[in-house]
């Protein structure tokens, strides 16, 4: 995501990092891009010239911290004044008090609305939140049957009920429903028009009224830029929004809409889209997206994403393992798929700080096409192959390589790297990283 937008600023910060001061024509010069770049990336004009002059303003008068170069302290500068852009840290759901909380979603069609009460009710759950969804949505016919279809994915039960009953009506319904069932948060699915009307809203109000709302969250399209800026900033006028839900974030390069937003519309955003599984919507926190879009990468994401995808009992297996010396092709391909399940080799390694600008020069479709081609030959091997790799002699391998339709070349350089790997941390287990060296690490130090 913000790919664009994160290639022109490292291209201004590489200018500005090195120099040992800067004058007033070096920081003109680095705002007249950094202008142009947020104009390029569909940020609101008003905005940019806000954003830019609030920039000058205080690299104008900021004294140099001692130990920090004028190049470092004005990217500091341009950092902080994003985050102050993006929104404030923090600005989570508003849960607290008598439950039900009730969440109500609002939207124009096509924004991902009823997908999105999918994801929000499964984010819920898993922070144990005894969630109902609500099939509040009479305009589209297949509206219900997506979020009944969504509730039995993800073992979170849907409230409908006749097509012919009013949005008032199911929602009264709905919560009589919940405070009997002990749940204690409700996702409002709503109607959505192709676009903003007035009938629209006076419904949408009316039902605001009638159920009172703890939140009231505009499901909005990212890709769509300013147009779901002025969307916001319609919908937050008619109802008061609690906040927004940017969809399709991860498709988003250039990012006028999340830079926008909040500065426009007044509603924080609260919650991102990052993918089509319904596991992917993320908190939306300022000063992570703020140090993605300048090229700093996300390691806090990048250490969420390895604790969702690998399970505590089995990293406490492999640690005993490594401990013995005792470390499988089994437990090799474990590895391979907990690098999987965390997403794609180029979004990893865009979480990664100083690895922006690799995409350009890394094929990542063939090394993803690695991975499982790693994961096809040791499916092939037989148990008492992956526990002692040393049996596998030449007829093996070429057996090996047709059941996974590979090259014995491929089983070979397979093999080489499980040596490899097993070697180092066979070594890990005796000494430490001290014995090791630091040349000898797979990543630098």
């Amino acid at each position: 995501m913000f790919d664009a937008i994160s290639d022109k600023f490292n291209t201004i910060f590489s200018k500005v990092r090195g120099r040992a001061r800067l004058s007033e024509e070096n920081i003109s010069e680095a705002l007249r891009e950094i202008r142009l770049a947020l104009l390029e990336a569909d940020v609101n004009f008003k905005v940019v010239k806000s954003f830019t002059a609030s920039v000058r303003d205080k690299a104008l008068g900021t004294e140099v911290t001692p130990r920090v170069t004028p190049g470092q302290q004005f990217i500091k500068i341009v950092h902080d004044e994003l985050v102050g852009l993006l929104g404030i840290e923090g600005e989570g759901l508003s849960l607290s008090g008598p439950s039900p909380a009730v969440i109500m979603l609002v939207g124009l069609v096509g924004s991902g609305k009823t997908t999105t009460a999918g994801k929000l009710a499964l984010h819920l759950s898993k922070k144990s939140r005894n969630t109902l969804m609500v099939a509040a949505d009479t305009m589209r016919p297949a509206a219900r049957n997506q979020l009944v279809s969504i509730g039995q994915r993800i073992g979170i039960e849907v409230f409908s009920n006749d097509r012919e009953q009013s949005p008032n009506r199911i929602c009264a319904d709905a919560l009589s429903y919940a405070s009997k069932k002990g749940v204690d948060t409700v996702i409002i699915d709503t109607a959505g028009r192709l676009a903003v009307d007035e009938q629209l809203m006076g419904e949408l109000a009316a039902l605001k009224r009638a159920i009172a709302p703890r939140e009231v969250l505009l499901v909005a399209d990212s890709m769509s830029g300013q147009d779901a800026v002025t969307v916001a900033a319609k919908f937050h006028e008619a109802l008061g929004l609690t906040g927004v839900i940017l969809t399709k974030l991860d498709g988003d390069t250039r990012g006028g809409a999340a830079l926008s937003i909040k500065a426009v519309s007044g509603a924080p955003i609260k919650f991102a889209g990052v993918g089509e599984k319904l596991e992917d919507l993320m908190p939306f926190e300022p000063g992570r997206m703020a140090t993605r879009i300048l090229g700093m990468g996300d390691i806090i994401g990048l250490v969420e994403k390895a604790q969702s995808a690998v399970d505590e009992k089995q990293a406490k297996d492999l640690e005993r393992k490594v401990k013995k010396g005792d470390f499988s092709l089994d437990d090799f391909l474990d590895q391979i798929r907990s690098i999987k399940k965390m997403g794609s080799i180029e979004g990893i390694l865009g979480m990664m700080p100083g690895m922006k600008g690799l995409p350009a020069k890394v094929d990542y479709r063939e090394a993803e096409h690695e991975l499982k081609k790693i994961e096809a030959i040791i499916n092939s091997m037989t148990r008492r192959e992956r526990d002692n790799h040393a049996i596998i002699n030449g007829s093996r391998r070429k057996r090996i390589a047709a059941g996974s339709g590979t090259r014995v070349e491929d089983v070979n350089k397979l093999l080489k790297k499980y040596g490899a790997a097993k070697k180092m941390l066979k070594k890990l287990s005796k000494g430490g990283l001290k014995k090791i060296g630091r040349g000898n690490l797979p990543f630098p130090m």
